[in-house]
């Protein structure tokens, strides 16, 4: 029947009386079935037949716009189909739906129980609705718990735990790919200094996959650091961090000054903290975007006088330009697979069309963001030791795109005093 296309595939085969076997065949190709006069058949019409396992699979997307058409009956229409979120985050039994889903004024109508009948068909147990991020410098996020009581979740990521309060702290999906990459840098023996730590993004790949010796994580969000002090001890390495409660860029008198920040509210940060570190690292992380820019005199001061490695982020513009001449690659550094994924294969993100690499071009603006940026790096370090250093550009990473034609990148910069 499969050879001659005449059987089913919506159908499984069913047990009918008799001991007989009942196969789904096509009605419309009935004229076509011509079987052996030895092989004895006949056509059984069955009521209600049993669909078949690849009949009844939906996607999520499908299953949830089929449960809410159920559940609205004939309020349903066009413009509540347009409403139903179409992707969200998962993260353990909580689902985080997108800002714009179910904004439409039917929805509210329901209640709770469009929120239970969203949970079902998604398999989650709790549900929040993401909003527009704060505008209190930390980033923080706006997010509405709307089925269940706790906010804390737990998200995996290349086999470090991560634990949050969604409704209090930021998870970012899209900097996986640095992640994996972190987690391959050759850090063995070595001392971090993570200025932006959050709850432990970048930190926790640095000693649980790098194998750093040891951690000062900087963080100046309550919230983040109450996640960053349960992650450190969910993953082992409590005893090979310090947490560093503050703002990073205040610093002691005796330090060279630059402008104040602006005050903004913060959850209880110390009101007399200064980062007293100095000379203990052999790489500084400077994970925050737009611009870490800030952070650059800091990192200057907590490298060690023999020098190390920045890795600095930003976002950069890039012009739209009709083929432009390409840049090789620079260099990476040794030892550090560039954007290694859990399977081996190299993943970058893509171009606005979804169809362009990164993985094989470094863009003109990249290059001058990267130039200007060593000789920054470069400026700052020799006032502050009174003598000249080197920097040199060992990697650029595209990260991903943040926005039409802006980049969020990573400098690998390697910065060391000039022998006389």
């Amino acid at each position: 029947l499969e050879e001659e296309q005449l059987l089913d595939g919506r159908y499984r085969l069913q047990e009918v009386p008799g001991g007989r076997v009942a196969l789904p065949v096509l009605e419309e190709k009935l004229f076509q079935l011509r079987l052996p006069p030895e092989m004895p058949c006949e056509l059984v019409r069955i009521q209600d037949p049993v669909p078949s396992r690849a009949a009844r699979w939906q996607t999520p997307a499908q299953k949830l716009r089929d449960e809410l058409r159920r559940l609205l009956g004939e309020s349903w229409s066009e413009e509540l189909e347009r409403d139903v979120p179409r992707a969200w985050q998962r993260h353990g039994d909580l689902v985080l739906l997108s800002e714009d889903s179910f904004r439409a004024a039917p929805w509210e109508k329901l209640g709770t129980a469009l929120w239970e009948t969203v949970a079902s068909a998604l398999g989650a147990r709790r549900l929040a609705r993401r909003g527009r991020v704060l505008p209190d410098g930390m980033r923080s996020p706006s997010v509405t718990l709307l089925l269940g009581q706790d906010s804390w979740v737990e998200h995996v990521d290349n086999g470090i735990r991560y634990t949050f309060d969604v409704t209090k702290c930021m998870f970012s999906p899209g900097n996986i790919t640095e992640k994996l990459r972190v987690a391959s840098l050759p850090c063995s023996g070595e001392v971090l200094v993570d200025l932006y730590a959050g709850i432990g993004y970048f930190t926790l790949p640095y000693l649980v996959h790098a194998a750093a010796a040891f951690a000062h994580a900087c963080e100046w969000n309550g919230h983040a650091v109450e996640a960053l002090r349960r992650n450190l001890a969910l993953n082992g390495v409590q005893d090979r961090c310090r947490i560093h409660h503050g703002d990073s860029r205040q610093v002691s008198s005796a330090d060279r000054p630059w402008p104040p920040r602006p005050c903004v509210a913060s959850p209880s940060p110390p009101l007399s903290f200064q980062l007293e570190l100095r000379n203990v690292a052999d790489r500084v992380n400077l994970g925050l975007i737009p611009s870490s820019e800030e952070g650059w005199p800091v990192a200057c001061r907590v490298l060690k006088g023999t020098g190390g490695v920045l890795h600095i982020h930003h976002n950069v513009e890039t012009l739209p330009a009709p083929a432009p001449p390409q840049t090789p690659v620079l260099r990476a550094e040794r030892g550090s697979p560039e954007g290694a994924c859990s399977d081996g294969e190299a993943q970058h993100p893509t171009e606005e069309s979804g169809k362009e690499t990164l993985v094989a071009r470094i863009r003109p603006e990249w290059q001058r963001w990267a130039e200007a940026t060593a000789a920054r790096i470069r400026g700052l370090l020799a006032e502050l030791h009174g003598q000249p250093w080197r920097t040199s550009i060992l990697h650029i990473e595209a990260v991903k795109s943040y926005a039409p034609h802006v980049h969020h990148l990573v400098l690998d910069l390697e910065c060391r005093p000039t022998l006389p």
